[in-house]
This record gives C-alpha cells, structure tokens and sequence, in this order.
C-alpha cells in the first residue's frame, strides 16, 4: 500500500470536503523559454514579479560570490583556526568544512531552482510540507534564517570597521589604536552608510554588482602572489609545519582537546560559505532565475572552497612568527594584517588593503540586500504585524527600501557585542552560521520526508539532483554535516568559560526561536499562514493555483464542484473564467 494518496485522490478528497489547498506546480521550464518565463514561473508560485529583473548571469554569479566575501571574511575570521588551533586546523579545517559545504550548497541550489522567490528557503520551506504543518514550520525557518542573515552582516560589517582601523594602525605607525568603543562606532557609521545605497533602485545595485566578483578574486590572488614573492624561501614554513602540526590553544586538554581545537577551526568556512540561498533572496530580480540562481550558487562554493583553500595555505606558509605574537599589536587585531604587513611592508600593506576592505564593503552592500528582501517577503506573508509597510516597493526606486531599513535597527542591537571582546564578537561569526544552516537544515529535511505527500508533490526546477541514490546520499550528507557543524560552532571557543568567552551564539538563536514561537501561539497564528499568494483569485483560478483554506484569495476562489477534477490537468487545458 503506497505511503501517500495519488494526487487525484488526495485532490478529491479535500474539495469533496471544501478544503482549499495549495497545489504546488511543476517549476522547470522549457530551457528555449526561459528568456520569457520568469514572470509565469513568479505566477505559478503565487506571486506577482513585481521587481526590475535587472541581474543577468554574470551580475548573478558576481552577487553569489560577494555575498561569501573570500578574502575579507577570511580576514575578519582566520584568528580563530590559526590561533586556537595552529597551521594545520587552519589548512584541514577549511578543506573539510568545503567538501561538506559542497553537498549543502547543492541541496540548496536545487531547491533554489524550483522554489525561486524573495522568500528564499523560507518561502520554499512552506511548499514542502502539507497544508497543516505549512504556517508553523515557515515561521521557524524564516526566524532561524532572518536572525542567522542579521548576524552575518553584523559581522560582516564589524570585520569591515576592524580592517579600517587596522589600515590607520598602519598608517600611524602604530600610534593609533581604536578602542571597542571607536569601532563600534565607525561599525554604526558603515551600517548608515550601507542602508543609503541599498536604497538605491534595482538597475544601480546590478550594475554596481557586476564588479564584485572581479575586485573579490582580483585581490585574492594579488596577495597569493605578492607575500609568496616577497617571503624568503628560508622563511618559509615546511610542509609538516603547514599541514601537520596542530596547536591547541583552547584549554580543552586530552586527545578530544587537540580534536575540538580543529573542528573550532570550522568557524572560519563556515562564515565565510554561507548564506547560500541569498541568490534566491534576489531571484525575482535575476532574468532566467530557475537557472541563473542555482547555478552561481555552485560557482561561489566550488571557487571560493578551492580559492579559499588556497589563500590559507599560502597564509599559513608565510606566517613567520605571527602566531607567537601579540594579537593587540597586530593591524585591527587581525593576524592576516599582520602577516601581509610583515610580507610585503607598510607601503604595499597600505596599497593593497584598501581592496581587501572594499570587498568587505560589497560582501555587506549584498547581504543587507538579500535580507532586505527576505523581511520584504515576510512581511508580504503576513509575518510580521505592520500592515504589509515592509512589503512595500518604493515607486522611485523600485527596491524594498522600508525592509532594508528594518533590517539595520537589529544590527546595532548585535553591533554592541562588540564593546565585550573577541570572544563575545566571535559569537556573532557563529550565530550567523547557525541560524542560517539551521534554516537550510529544515526545508532539505521536509524534501526528504514530504516531497511524495499529495500537499506537496515536489517537482525539480532545471537544476536538480534526481530522485535516485546521489540525490539521496547529497541531502542526507547536508542534513548530517549541519546537525554537526552547528553543534561544534555552540561550543565555546576556549576554557576557562567566563563572560567574556561564553558563546553567545546558541542562546541568541534560541531567544530568538523561544520568542518568535511564543509570538506566534499568542498572536500571529491569527493572521499568518505561511507562504501566500499576491495574486487576484481570478488569475489564481485561471493559473490553476489555490491557496489554503486561511487565506483571503482562498476564501473567494472558485472551485470545480466535487468530483469534476479527475486529475492534473495541463496548464493550458484547465478550465478559466475568461
């Protein structure tokens, strides 16, 4: 007896009983049409495409590869492996945490593809599971998402201030040492700054885009080439000093010490390779989207994975006595400054790190963007009690200017964090990891369990995996290595544990998760009911499309009297109210 009703079955039984309910259609499109299909394939998602689809392939995959940042999210996070872990938790560290991030990146890709909306995983989060489970599961993995996208710009934004300073560190001479206080606020600054051109229209911020990927592995291999030329072969560290020799310097003692200080090193990766689905976030703005999204997500993993592998060997090779030195006499505090500098002097560290900083600002610039249109999506949803402001397109600008600016006022809460210490700063490097895998975690997880339920039928996008067994065996490697690298990334990073080493990570997200189930047992179970439709019921009924029982549109729309629909009908052959 099979697990699940057939479709026809299971589409009987609930308009027999009355109960509307979303059909899910199939999203891939004929690749010769693509060029037309992006609004249709909006349309059969229920929702209008109602943005500029100004990014093209190349903007596209320039955007994936700015959200991860390469060589300054390595910058403002490579302390962690080198420090507590030395030169071979820095090297294996990465290389490990981008094999598994691979299969992650892969599971997301082809969810992207089938589910291309603002919403990102959220929205296809909703999709996945049947009617009932559909609310409350897309209001968990929207939170876990939001506060892991917050998290990373806070970050993100927090490593830019600190590359700054640590370039007038270096100008000065050493004389000018920013305080927590000072950073924090040039962090505030750079926020108000960043909110400004996100606020810009659609067509400013591709073109802007376009650049990213150039100036992000431009730079990257100018200082692989630069502090290899300018170390001395006699200075160079040996391969069993690069690739075997492990330094715990966390306080765990023993064997499971020495393993913990390694997997601490996962922080680094896992930072920098993340918010993989913030290309579906723009998806509503990206012309071909069902192939244009997942297919620059492939490329920014697998580059910055070998990339990124790269630059830390050759970091870890040239590193002199860095790692026996003084972090606070290090530019910003950031052990890669310091080593640039010692490489390549203080006018060439003053040339080249400007670059590096930019990149910071655009790996900011992309991910203020795609979380602006996360809340936009939210908020589009009923999630969020404020009347559909943040839902709002701006007439000028035609960009979700309201949601960018919501998004800013939690990141100065976070921002503060920083007047503790690294330790309570390196919380922030983790929450972003934690909240947004966790939220990669659930929809791959529903696929898995759902995709054969008669609420969902899961239908692939172009870019997919299969059904057979490597399908099966990625997702359930991204499932596991999640579960994994979450648990290790709440740990924290050094004993003894006082106030200002706690990790803060693990409590934030569950703050956050406790609050935002409370909010929604108590109020937000009223009007909010997952993923919805903006379309009229008419165009609903004509697409074939009908939303859940909750909502407005299903409240109106026109169904066929029990017993008339026999079965999936092709688009075209679907009956209409024209």
């Amino acid at each position: 007896m099979p697990l699940f009703k057939s479709k026809a079955e299971a589409e009987k039984t609930k308009l027999d009983q009355s109960i509307p309910h979303v059909v899910h259609e199939d999203v891939s499109v004929d690749r010769a049409s693509l060029n037309d299909d992006d609004a249709e394939l909006a349309k059969r998602m229920g929702h209008r495409s109602e943005f500029a689809r100004e990014f093209r392939s190349f903007s596209t995959i320039s955007y994936a590869f700015a959200i991860m940042g390469l060589v300054s999210s390595i910058a403002t996070t490579f302390n962690t492996p080198f420090v507590y872990g030395g030169p071979a938790t820095t090297v294996w560290a990465w290389l490990m945490g981008s094999c598994f991030n691979l299969a992650l990146g892969t599971a997301i890709a082809e969810l992207v593809s089938s589910y291309p909306s603002s919403g990102g995983l959220y929205s296809a989060s909703g999709l996945l599971v049947p009617v009932r489970f559909r609310a409350p599961v897309a209001w968990v993995t929207g939170w876990l998402n939001f506060t892991g996208q917050i998290a990373g710009i806070a970050g993100s934004e927090y490593g830019l201030a600190q590359m700054i300073f640590g370039w007038v560190y270096v100008v000065t001479d050493g004389r000018f040492v920013a305080t927590n206080r000072e950073t924090v606020g040039l962090y505030f600054g750079l926020l108000f700054v960043h909110g400004a051109i996100n606020s810009l229209g659609t067509r400013i911020l591709a073109k802007m885009t376009s650049g990213y990927v150039i100036v992000n592995l431009g730079i990257t291999f100018v200082i692989i080439i630069t502090v290899l030329a300018c170390t001395p072969l006699h200075e160079m560290h040996n391969g069993s000093y690069t690739f075997g020799t492990i330094d715990n310097q966390t306080g765990y003692s023993g064997m499971g010490g020495s393993a913990l200080s390694f997997f601490m090193g996962l922080q680094s990766v896992q930072f920098v390779m993340t918010d993989y689905d913030a290309t579906a976030h723009i998806s509503e703005e990206v012309h071909r989207a069902a192939i244009a999204a997942p297919v620059a997500i492939m490329i920014a993993v697998l580059g910055t994975g070998i990339i990124g592998w790269l630059l830390n060997i050759v970091l870890v090779i040239v590193s002199g006595d860095v790692a026996q030195s003084e972090p606070a006499n290090w530019p910003g505090g950031l052990a890669m400054a310091e080593i640039i500098y010692q490489r390549i002097g203080k006018v060439g560290f003053l040339v080249i790190w400007p670059f590096v900083c930019s990149v910071a600002f655009f790996v900011v610039t992309t991910a203020l963007q795609a979380n602006a249109r996360s809340f936009y999506a939210f908020s589009r949803d009923k999630g969020l009690p404020d009347r559909g402001f943040f839902a709002r397109i701006n007439k000028v600008t035609g960009t979700t200017v309201n949601a960018v600016w919501l998004v800013i006022a939690p990141c100065i809460l976070l921002g503060c964090l920083g007047l503790a210490s690294y330790g309570a700063l390196s919380a922030i490097f983790a929450l972003a990891a934690l909240g947004m895998d966790f939220s990669y975690l659930i929809p791959i997880a529903c696929r898995q369990i759902f995709q054969d339920h008669p609420d969902v039928l899961y239908k692939p996008g172009p870019f997919s995996l299969g059904r057979g067994w490597f399908g099966r065996v990625v997702n359930s490697i991204a499932i596991l290595w999640t579960i994994f690298e979450c648990t290790i990334l709440s740990i924290p990073l050094s004993l003894p544990i006082t106030a200002p080493t706690f990790n803060y990570s693990w409590v934030i997200m569950l703050g956050v998760l406790l609050l935002s189930v409370m909010w929604y047992l108590a109020y937000a179970h009223k009007h909010y009911k997952g993923p919805r439709s903006t379309l009229t019921p008419e165009l609903l009924n004509k697409l074939g499309v009908v939303t859940s029982q909750e909502t407005t549109e299903a409240e109106t729309a026109n169904f066929p009297p029990p017993g008339q629909l026999s079965g999936r009908q092709d688009l075209d052959e679907r009956p209409t109210n024209s």
